[in-house]
């Protein structure tokens, strides 16, 4: 980067990152910083591109949280901590957490459950359910939710659930 930037190599940079993805305000004034742009140039440039809707932290908080959701299987608590990372506001990232509701997030919790039973072998349930019981947890999934849905797919799958349960040492 040269030394002296202009407004119009922000506005460049900019629309480069929003090329590549949608990102949020705080997003991209973080990279534009990175990068080496002056402060005094990076803030005019990204009013006007929130002005003409190219930055909008609502649709990209909604965004996020609807593909991570659905495609990584990603909680609500994980999709919370996302979202503070990425500089999207609480009362933001709480009205785009809103869409996801208890039953599409018990749904989702399932989903990732079946799949992994397909390739775990559940010799000792008490070991499954740890294991599952943390792929949720790391995804951020509540705990209650994800021993119950522990506890209801292995006993569909056969397994005895009645020796480990979420009130066990």
């Amino acid at each position: 980067m040269s030394t002296v930037s202009t407004e119009e190599d922000v506005r460049e940079a900019c629309l480069q990152l929003l090329t590549v993805r949608q990102r949020s305000r705080a997003e991209l004034e973080q990279r534009l910083r990175r990068k080496g742009f002056e402060d005094d140039h990076i803030a005019p440039v990204l009013d006007k591109l929130t002005e003409v809707e190219l930055i909008d932290d609502q649709a990209f908080a909604r965004t996020w949280v609807q593909s991570r959701h659905e495609y990584s299987g990603k909680g609500k608590r994980a999709l919370a901590a996302e979202l503070r990372l990425k500089g999207v506001a609480d009362s933001v990232a709480a009205e785009a957490l809103s869409h996801v509701d208890e039953e599409s997030e018990e749904l989702r919790a399932r989903e990732l459950v079946r799949k992994r039973l397909r390739t775990l072998t559940v010799d000792d349930t008490a070991a499954a359910t740890r294991k599952l019981v943390g792929m949720l947890a790391r995804r951020g999934y509540s705990q209650g939710l994800a021993f119950r849905v522990v506890s209801d797919e292995l006993t569909a799958a056969g397994a005895a659930t009645d020796e480990y349960t979420e009130d066990s040492p």
